[in-house]
């Protein structure tokens, strides 16, 4: 099986320093339903791995993320797309356990349930964050340059890290491979 790890705010839809706390708030990304739909039609398996420290900050409640995520599954699935599961860490950064990014515990989790090497998962980021618990867990990082993505790409190094300007632009590059 083929796996792709997705981080959620600013690979799939729009970030915003307020954060995502609710359905309202929650825009996709131009080209990315599609694309999650037609890398999930072409047999890869799509994981969403997504720190949510608005839960933490008390900003939402758990109600209010189950709605955005089902609001997500809904679109993917309305073009033949799926996403396979979904695992966020809620925590508020000053209390972070392991599975707060950049630490690798979501996508260690996530390898040990599927039982899976992530040497060959990509994980498909748009903060420096994302780059570091791929890199730690073993995953292949991947940058787009959609939410915090230019930023990320002007202040650190990224050696080794492919770069594409949205989800929609690594999707058929993967799907051309």
């Amino acid at each position: 099986m083929k796996f792709v790890f997705l981080d959620r705010d600013g690979v799939i839809n729009e970030d915003s320093d307020d954060y995502i706390k609710s359905v309202a708030e929650w825009r996709p990304i131009a080209g990315s339903i599609e694309a999650i739909a037609k890398l999930s039609q072409a047999g890869w398996r799509i994981y969403i791995v997504t720190n949510q420290s608005a839960i933490g900050r008390g900003y939402m409640d758990f109600d209010g993320l189950f709605a955005i995520h089902d609001r997500l599954q809904k679109l993917c699935a309305e073009l033949g797309g799926r996403i396979d599961g979904i695992e966020f860490a809620p925590e508020h950064p000053d209390h972070a356990s392991d599975m707060r990014k950049p630490n690798p515990g979501m996508l260690r989790d996530l390898a040990k349930r599927l039982q899976i090497k992530l040497d060959e998962v990509f994980f498909v980021g748009d903060s420096y964050s994302d780059i570091e618990a791929a890199r730690a867990a073993g995953a292949r990082p991947v940058l787009v340059r959609t939410g915090k993505g230019r930023r990320t790409e002007t202040k650190h190094s990224l050696e080794g890290v492919p770069v594409y300007d949205d989800l929609a632009q690594f999707a058929a590059a993967l799907l051309a491979s």
